[in-house]
């Protein structure tokens, strides 16, 4: 990728104590062996970790204290010391009365409502992470790049490649000049005519994906406004990113593919973006929205009987 551009955007506030699980989620998988272990004894017990020291917790998890301050910075918190405090309130929002979640992966003899009740609850589960990981500051830097856009164009192949055709069709829908790319040499050629005022959004659950950083990385030298909604904001696609959207790690099993959980998480952000810039041009967004209505109107009527 050659040498990191500069940074262009403000660094995230420390996330909110009730986002810490969903942090040490999405961030593990990346994570060395010793600091996972550090990750999974504050997410596991965070009343407990509240209490200890920096040593105390190095002890616990047989670790060191330079992993445990890694570890916390890791998750977004200055030094240990923020972490701690927010370890305490994630224990006090525990025992105020919502249950810890607990997941089973799916059998390849489970019964078909078995499936639809695991399914179901963890789509819940990654919905409620992702929205409680969200960066509502970031969220609304994008929105309000993308409301003035002279044009908006969005990157992403395989599943994530769906997501990104949800977003357009809903941006054209009031009024806006979007595309959605999922040929890799297109989306390149196509970013190389962006410019400053225009909004470029990448899409990849992994992070790590070249041929959805290969034009977000144009975009961003052309000087374009860049978003980049992934599951990895570690990843290689956030140095070319002046705003990341993250989405929720769920655990993959054998018959549950990254992709399913991937695409939940990835469709709520989109429509959180979508809301937010038609808020902000609702006066133009109303009536494109009503127009597109009225235009398709005929193709849902019933059909008369003879």
């Amino acid at each position: 990728m050659g040498v990191q551009p500069p940074e262009r955007s403000a660094a995230a506030p420390p996330p909110a104590p009730a986002a810490l699980a969903a942090k040490v989620r999405t961030l593990a998988p990346s994570m060395t062996r010793s600091m996972q272990l550090v990750a999974e004894a504050v997410a596991g017990d965070p009343a407990g970790c509240a209490a200890l020291t920096v040593t105390g917790l190095a002890e616990l998890t047989g670790t060191s204290e330079a992993t445990v301050v890694r570890t916390a910075r890791l998750l977004g918190y200055p030094g240990y010391r923020d972490l701690r405090l927010a370890l305490a309130g994630l224990a006090a929002h525990q025992e105020s009365g919502r249950s810890p979640a607990v997941t089973a992966d799916i059998a390849v003899d489970d019964p078909i409502a078995e499936v639809v009740a695991k399914l179901a609850f963890d789509e819940q589960q990654t919905l409620a992470d992702t929205a409680a990981g969200l960066d509502t500051v970031q969220l609304g830097a994008a929105v309000a790049a993308a409301s003035t856009a002279r044009r908006i164009d969005i990157y992403g192949v395989g599943a994530s490649s769906l997501v990104g055709q949800d977003l357009a069709q809903k941006l054209l829908r009031i009024g806006l000049i979007a595309h959605a790319h999922t040929d890799p040499h297109l989306a390149v050629t196509n970013a190389v005519q962006l410019r400053a005022g225009d909004v470029a959004i990448a899409i990849t659950h992994s992070g790590s994906t070249g041929d959805v950083i290969e034009p977000l990385r144009v975009a961003f030298d052309r000087g374009a406004t860049t978003v980049a909604i992934t599951g990895r904001p570690d990843g290689p696609v956030s140095q070319y990113a002046d705003h990341v959207l993250t989405t929720s790690t769920a655990r993959e099993s054998e018959l549950r593919p990254a992709a399913m959980s991937s695409r939940t998480s990835q469709l709520l952000v989109v429509d959180c973006l979508f809301i937010g810039v038609a808020q902000r041009t609702y006066e133009t967004a109303a009536p494109a929205l009503a127009a597109s209505y009225e235009a398709l109107a005929h193709r849902h009527s019933p059909r008369s009987t003879r």
